[in-house]
């Protein structure tokens, strides 16, 4: 009876709140200084880790020709670093709920920094391998407190725009490789190696601002929460328990009570990682292979395709205060999965114009992932959840490309051109195709049977109980839930 009143709610919850958003540019205002310059911090440190990563994908056949390696094998470098970012992940998401948001958000970009550096400087494919797998642990750190130093300090009606911008340091990053690939690549001796270098350099200066801002005030009164729990003894005789006890003793009950949400974020993100990775990791090679677009060409298709991903992750993650989080998302799935032979097919130039819209949707929907995870996450945690979620869903999907280029050469296609240097030469759209299809209805099932927590501040709520938050009280109502069993029966999760 409980599962089967589940499922029904799982239609009600869908019904738009119909909160009519703010003029985008009064939300802005809204953000104090403080609040301002923590979200840039946190939007240019996940913007240049982005761009570190997409510096591999857009050069896989460059690096493959330095190494004489084939397409698979350096895919192998994108999936030994998604698969290494869980662990990243728990160290300095465990970090950052432990110490705070700042340091070891410092000490993390400083890293991945300097790995992607030492990345130009590789002579061997092993080297190569190597520094790409330490890469993937400094970059799993970062998504975690990237988002809470970004959005949790932020006012509640602002953070749905905020998730949008957020997320799309990701599309810039990638839009900023590409464009700076055209520039630099192609235009000195070193190739791909230049591009290394640069990437690892502005990071490095935001690092230094990071420097100079506070901690968010979130974490402070998390900190301050643990501290009144350690005096609460009056025994003098008793010594009070270590910061890194105390510590422990908070996360492990959470742990506890909180498995069954874990366990849905991390396959919610699996699906948007199979998403994002599936359509963007091999796009590059498919149309220098298969479509042999020239260098330039294909830097200028992936070019448009992130200009739509930015349109479509700021617009969704805005609109999705008035339509919910979940309905946000599963319309723009369900556009998306129609728009995959758009995405394909085409053999010309008018590619660029399915590029445009399907990635308008695949970010379009991510836009809407750091506030629903931040919302679903539990306050006293949330960068350990948050980041642990994200790089989890990031370690099931890691082998998306080397799934794509291996099963792509199944499909051997003949040269477009007389000579064609007897160059690798497979039709990679059918994978990408088959694969994309999977991964939309998967990502569809898993969106529409979960939970939602819109407009509530977790951190906050046993001191002002959502005071002054900007929103009517049944605005929350309406996506409550019913407390529900998990799979086996034997657990239950309050999602609201």
């Amino acid at each position: 009876m409980r599962v089967a009143k589940y499922l029904l709610t799982r239609f009600t919850t869908l019904k738009p709140p119909l909160i009519v958003p703010e003029n985008p540019i009064k939300l802005l205002r809204m953000l104090n200084r403080r609040q301002a310059a923590l979200f840039l911090v946190g939007f240019l440190a996940w913007t240049f880790d982005a761009f570190d990563f997409f510096a591999v994908t857009l050069n896989i056949i460059p690096i493959g020709k330095s190494y004489n390696r084939t397409t698979t094998d350096i895919t192998w470098g994108i999936t030994i670093t998604l698969m290494l970012r869980a662990i990243g992940a728990i160290i300095f998401g465990i970090a950052g709920d432990r110490f705070g948001r700042k340091w070891p958000f410092i000490v993390n970009i400083v890293l991945y920094a300097l790995i992607e550096i030492g990345t130009g400087f590789c002579r061997t494919y092993g080297q190569f391998i190597g520094l790409r797998a330490v890469f993937g642990i400094a970059m799993g750190g970062i998504y975690g407190n990237c988002a809470a130093t970004a959005l949790e300090d932020a006012p509640i009606a602002a953070r749905g725009l905020l998730s949008g911008l957020l997320q799309q340091g990701y599309a810039c990053g990638y839009l900023l490789a590409a464009a700076f690939n055209v520039a630099i690549t192609d235009h000195q001796r070193y190739g791909w190696r230049a591009l290394f270098w640069f990437g690892g350099c502005p990071p490095l200066l935001v690092a230094l601002w990071r420097v100079f801002l506070p901690e968010t005030d979130a974490f402070l009164n998390v900190k301050k929460e643990r501290e009144a729990k350690a005096n609460v003894c009056t025994d003098p005789t008793i010594k009070p328990p270590s910061s890194m006890r105390l510590f422990l003793r908070t996360v492990r009950p959470a742990l506890v009570d909180h498995w069954p949400m874990l366990i849905y974020l991390v396959l919610m993100m699996a699906g948007f990682n199979f998403l994002s990775h599936g359509s963007q990791d091999l796009y590059p090679t498919f149309l220098s292979s298969t479509l042999q677009f020239s260098h330039s060409l294909v830097t200028i298709t992936t070019i448009v395709a992130n200009i739509g991903a930015i349109i479509g992750g700021m617009s969704i993650g805005y609109f999705s205060s008035f339509f919910g989080r979940r309905l946000s998302i599963l319309v723009v799935l369900i556009i998306g999965g129609l728009l995959i032979p758009a995405y394909l097919l085409p053999r010309d130039k008018t590619i660029m114009v399915g590029a445009f819209f399907q990635q308008m949707c695949v970010q379009g929907a991510w836009g809407v992932v750091p506030i629903h995870l931040m919302e679903l996450s539990p306050g006293q945690f949330r960068s350990f959840v948050v980041g642990t979620a994200y790089q989890l869903g990031n370690l099931i999907s890691s082998a998306s490309s080397t799934i794509e280029a291996k099963a792509g050469q199944q499909f051997p296609k003949k040269s477009l051109t007389p000579n064609s240097n007897n160059e690798e030469q497979y039709d990679y759209g059918k994978v990408i195709i088959i694969f994309l299809s999977c991964v939309y209805v998967y990502l569809f099932i898993i969106i529409f049977l979960g939970p939602e927590k819109r407009n509530i501040d977790e951190t906050n709520s046993n001191n002002n109980n959502n005071k002054d938050d900007g929103y009517d009280n049944e605005t929350v109502k309406d996506t409550e839930l019913e407390e529900s069993t998990i799979s086996d029966g034997s657990k239950t999760m309050k999602a609201v």
